[in-house]
């Protein structure tokens, strides 16, 4: 019976050293990812930049001496004018 024991605690060590060893392996790989996502994310910012450079935006190629544009306003509407066909 001592012997059952002692191998069932073995294993529940094995077993937690495996999950450690998976943990940090994940971690490992989760700021590998991270770091690759913030470093597309500046590059695709690099490449934007020098797209704008090139063939920039109208809104960007406006001159001052156009006139500003209003941004359109939302209208507000009342939800019972969508109501349809109910008494």
């Amino acid at each position: 019976m001592l012997t059952f024991e002692w191998i069932l605690t073995g294993t529940a060590v094995l077993a937690a050293l495996v999950a450690f060893a998976r943990a940090r392996r994940t971690a490992r790989r989760l700021e590998r990812l991270t770091e690759s996502y913030w470093d597309l994310r500046y590059e695709i910012a690099q490449v934007r930049a020098r797209v704008n450079r090139l063939d920039p935006e109208p809104e960007q190629a406006a001159t001052a001496s156009d006139p500003p544009t209003a941004p359109a306003a939302t209208a507000f509407v009342p939800l019972s004018s969508l109501k349809r066909g109910r008494p």
